[in-house]
């Protein structure tokens, strides 16, 4: 069993930075891959970060990329979102997932591979 906690969800004025922080518990020598994503009210889950745990290699969405960092902690059982130039569109509840399944090419993941979530955590960005 793995278990995920998030944190650092707050609230931010466009153009300003945020980073959320995903603590990862119980068996993490099983996880493959650990993603994040996020959900706005009235919309879809969203994709925005993979991270492949052997080699640190991160993929991101298009709508993200160049804005939001995905990273590894020093202690390897926790992953950060940093999230700079925010936009009111960025407001959404943030989750944390994490996969033991193993695939065959890189790449962001989509939700369904994931069989880990943690809670959320919710960002709002205002203009």
């Amino acid at each position: 069993q793995v278990q995920l906690v998030e944190s650092g969800g707050a609230s931010a004025q466009a153009g300003g930075s945020l980073r959320l922080s995903c603590v990862v518990s119980g068996d993490t020598y099983s996880i493959k891959f650990i993603g994040w994503f996020r959900q706005a009210p009235g919309k879809e889950r969203e994709g925005v970060a993979t991270i492949y745990t052997a080699r640190g290699r991160t993929y991101y969405a298009d709508s993200v990329k160049g804005l939001f960092t995905m990273s590894q902690g020093k202690a390897e059982n926790v992953v950060y979102l940093q999230m700079n130039s925010l936009k009111p569109e960025d407001t959404a509840m943030y989750y944390c997932a994490a996969s033991t399944r193993t695939v065959l090419y890189a790449g962001l993941r989509p939700a369904n591979e994931y069989n880990y979530w943690g809670q959320g955590a919710q960002v709002t960005v205002s203009s």
